[in-house]
């Protein structure tokens, strides 16, 4: 493969609900650029864009696959994203690798979650784009009530640039609104065709509001426009342009990847109205903390971002990057400037699907990968030593389910720790981190396919089975009263014996645990003082309710007695561990919980069962507000306990619509009922 200049690149993610034909699409693609003698099908397993076991077995896209096309003397980068939501990350680094995106809808569903949720993440983002309605082959398709419904969702700024010419199995091509021809296919050529009369009519209105959109591009059209003066087909596809850069048009193009019908000229469309990296112009990135423009230009110093990193056991550690200036030729080495570490390449090449097609050089604009880089991970920058800058990562979301792993077999547990940490290079919004407190090592996702995913990676490509469960709750004790209490040590066994005695007064307070003296007449020596307090503060990682740290106490040592002799600091230490026990159990222990604030974001119509959820998890809503979105965050407090799979059942409760954020508020007081269950499970552990 050639390298091609920063004109003649174009980088297109495709997106849209699962299901909808993204990896239908690029067979297609590669079957009509002449890549492949015959399209792959999901169903048959055969597809280059979803290679993985995982994939194959599951019918899904997992991850993100780079498919790069050449066709009429350009390149075309297709990224190939996942529409399950576990996989959203995915579509993040896509998107910070591409110019533009495909909105890909399947005819006979029309609008899905996952078509919103996309849209919601190319408007976040402002990528250009187009909307591609798949399977116009299947039956039960209305086009115009499609149509209507698009503008309903998205704005006025959806268009439609052609229209259907026959229905179901029928349907066989389309007629061109912008050029006012018709084309029909066969075996996937196209062919032009006359205009029907009702055809020219359909058109009109829609051309007249097209030819709006374009003199609203620039003020000479504008003039144009308004003194009658018809544009040159130059003009309106310039205007187009602009305007579908300008995030202000979204066309509506159709057709089947199945059968390959409007696949070429889909092409063809990129290629024309989908800017190019050099439309783009330039890249934002720091110098030594200066905000600076680096030029996407071939002949700025080399700088790129890692946007998806693949950990294969069998073939290492691949980067994909997408080059922001200059170009990158093999065996040199590279700056890692987020990591500051110096990389050497191994090997330079294109992805296409698992085939890795080597490559000499990767130009400004352009997409590549290298292999076995030691300290790069997705979102850092690579750029030329001696003319260093630093783009910003990616920002993914955080994860919201987490699971506790156990090694199926005894010993699994360090295989387990560094396979666990080589897929977190892989998918940044998988997490992973040890619980100091329960001691159990947590995963962390967007939900249970994402984690069942992992689970099957580690058994397939490290060889390790894993058990998940809901993780334990990091429960605290306290006092809810006030006591006072004796601690005695005495042991006399020949020789030299133990005495310690001390009197102390336990009683709640706001930090986390105060040692306090009121000793008078040297009852208790000053230097024993140190041996009490460590005494009580090692006692309060052990409460007398269920085993669980102890905070919020106050202890006020005021007396005592000691043993010229016999008196030590181990005696003072175990006399206050003893008056710690007692004086715990005469001060009303109770039970702490922690509880979490949840922020809630989701459409209007499920306010009601949120809310009463909610209550059902014994949280409470502390106020809602409206999004410019027209959504909904509900703000609420809840105990962690109840929320272990809010994950799973939000996406259950909203379709999928709704999306949430969480973290620690505060320790509250459990109630007796439930306190009485935690407290025997423990002391059955």
């Amino acid at each position: 493969m050639k390298a091609y200049q920063i004109d003649k690149i174009r980088n297109v993610a495709l997106v849209g609900h699962s299901g909808s034909g993204k990896t239908t699409l690029t067979e297609a693609v590669l079957y009509a650029t002449g890549v492949t003698k015959r399209q792959g099908r999901v169903e048959d397993g055969n597809t280059v864009s979803d290679f993985s076991k995982g994939e194959i077995n599951r019918q899904v896209s997992i991850g993100t696959t780079s498919i790069p096309v050449e066709w009429n003397n350009m390149k075309f980068n297709i990224l190939d994203t996942p529409g399950y939501f576990d996989f959203v990350g995915e579509t993040y680094g896509a998107l910070r690798a591409s110019e533009g995106a495909i909105l890909v809808v399947d005819a006979s569903s029309g609008i899905e979650v996952g078509t919103e949720k996309a849209w919601k993440l190319l408007e976040k983002h402002k990528r250009p784009r187009f909307i591609f309605i798949n399977k116009m082959d299947k039956e039960n398709v209305n086009f115009d009530k499609l149509i209507d419904e698009l503008k309903e969702a998205f704005g006025k700024k959806v268009f439609p640039f052609a229209l259907p010419i026959g229905e179901a199995e029928k349907f066989k091509g389309f007629v061109n609104v912008r050029d006012e021809v018709a084309y029909k296919y066969k075996d996937g050529v196209r062919e032009e065709i006359p205009l029907f009369e009702e055809e020219k009519e359909a058109i009109v209105d829609i051309r007249e509001s097209m030819m709006e959109i374009v003199a609203e591009s620039d003020d000479e059209l504008l003039e144009k426009f308004f003194s009658g003066e018809p544009f040159t087909t130059e003009e309106i596809a310039t205007g187009i342009r602009t305007q579908v850069a300008n995030g202000e048009l979204v066309p509506v193009f159709i057709g089947s990847a199945e059968k390959n019908i409007g696949i070429d000229y889909l092409l063809s469309v990129i290629e024309r109205y989908i800017p190019s990296p050099l439309d783009v112009g330039s890249f934002k990135g720091t110098v030594k903390g200066e905000e600076v423009d680096r030029k996407m230009d071939v002949k700025e110093p080399f700088s790129a971002v890692v946007f998806k990193t693949i950990a294969d056991p069998f073939v290492g550690k691949l980067s994909l990057f997408k080059v922001i200036s200059g170009k990158l030729t093999k065996d040199v080495e590279v700056y890692n400037s987020t990591k500051e570490k110096t990389e050497k390449l191994g090997g330079l090449f294109v992805l296409r699907g698992k085939n890795q097609i080597e490559v000499n050089e990767i130009q400004a604009g352009d997409i590549g990968a290298t292999s076995k880089l030691q300290y790069t991970q997705t979102g850092n920058t690579l750029c030329d030593k001696n003319n260093e800058i630093l783009f910003d990562g990616i920002s993914y979301p955080q994860p919201t389910l987490f699971l506790a792993v156990d090694p199926k077999a005894k010993g699994d547990e360090e295989k387990i720790g560094v396979s666990l940490q080589r897929l977190t290079e892989e998918d940044p919004t998988f997490t992973l981190e040890r619980n100091t407190e329960t001691k159990q090592l947590l995963i962390g996702g967007q939900g249970n396919m994402q984690l069942a995913v992992i689970t099957e990676k580690l058994k397939n490509n490290y060889g390790v089975d894993i058990i998940l469960s809901n993780p334990k709750i990091a429960y605290r004790e306290t006092i809810k009263g006030s006591a006072t209490v004796q601690g005695k040590h005495k042991k006399q066994s020949g020789g030299a014996g133990q005495y310690g005695d001390v009197h102390i007064r336990f009683e709640p307070c706001t930090e986390e645990f105060v040692f306090a003296e009121e000793v008078f007449g040297g009852s208790v020596p000053r230097n024993y003082f140190p041996a009490v307090e460590k005494g009580l503060s090692d006692s309060l990682e052990k409460g007398v309710l269920a085993g669980y740290p102890v905070v919020n106490l106050k202890a006020t040592l005021f007396d005592g007695s000691y043993h010229p002799v016999d008196s030590n600091e181990m005696a003072f230490k175990i006399a206050a561990s003893l008056a710690f026990k007692k004086g715990m159990e005469a001060a009303k222990p109770i039970l702490l919980e922690p509880v979490v604030k949840v922020e809630v974001n989701i459409p209007e119509d499920y306010m009601g069962d949120i809310m009463g959820d909610m209550n059902k998890r014994r949280g409470r809503i502390l106020g809602m507000e409206q999004q410019d979105d027209g959504s909904q965050l509900v703000i609420a407090e809840a105990p962690h306990a109840e929320m272990f799979e809010y994950a799973i059942d939000l996406r259950s409760m909203t379709q999928a619509r709704g999306n949430f954020t969480m973290e620690f508020a505060r320790y509250d007081e459990v109630p007796s009922m439930i306190a009485e269950k935690i407290i025997a499970e423990s002391k059955e552990e």
